[in-house]
């Protein structure tokens, strides 16, 4: 059975398993304190946030997505299919990032794809569908795994920071690369969603004490 983080006691529950568990994550959570939960819309409109943000700093992303969102009322698949490309590249998008949502859009209306059910889904196996899709890489699958569907399995290997944390949680002599992170999760499974957020709350615990981070 899929474990969701729906609610931050979900969160700190699955925390608590994990350091019972994995003694070592106790030091981790003693330094990291109990994360926060991170929640985003579900769904077509979540997955497309996500889409607009790749590659862009913060501001230019939020910039982008106010002008997207406030453009279609309501903002959902059918109206990105329907939308003139010309449109959504006035609105900020690439045409990359117009490739992809035009795709996801088409799939989703010929309902070849159903991103809802990936909530229910090994981590891994809806891991591997989403970024089977043109333009949704491993980043925006794994961000939308986590955040917009709550799995509670979804294991980020690709992220450097999460990578930097566990090698400097575990002693560990280097980074550990995105096929050696798999491994190194097992003994979390099938809370590895909730590790990720453990160990995003340890690097920056970390960074702060070495003032790399500010407050």
């Amino acid at each position: 059975m899929t474990i969701h983080l729906e609610t931050q006691s979900d969160l700190e529950e699955a925390v608590h398993a994990l350091v019972k568990r994995d003694p070592r994550l106790k030091p981790v959570l003693d330094i990291a304190g109990m994360p926060a939960l991170r929640r985003r819309e579900p769904g077509f409109t979540g997955l497309a946030h996500i889409v607009c943000g790749q590659q862009l700093s913060t501001a230019s992303a939020s910039a982008i997505w106010g002008r997207l969102s406030t453009a279609f009322n309501p903002f959902d698949h059918d109206a990105v299919r329907r939308a003139r490309t010309d449109r959504l590249g006035r609105l900020g998008l690439s045409a990359a990032k117009i490739k992809t949502l035009k795709h996801l859009a088409r799939e989703i209306t010929a309902e070849r794809l159903n991103l809802d059910v990936l909530a229910e889904e090994d981590a891994d196996a809806a891991h591997h569908t989403l970024i089977a899709l043109p333009g949704i890489g491993p980043w925006t699958a794994d961000v939308y795994l986590l955040f917009c569907l709550g799995h509670g399995d979804a294991w980020p290997a690709g992220d450097l920071a999460v990578q930097e944390g566990i090698k400097i949680g575990l002693g560990l002599q280097a980074r550990p690369t995105e096929k050696q992170m798999a491994p190194l999760a097992e003994p979390w499974r099938p809370l590895r969603g909730a590790a990720a957020h453990l160990w995003w709350s340890y690097y920056r615990a970390v960074k702060k004490r070495e003032g790399v981070l500010s407050a």
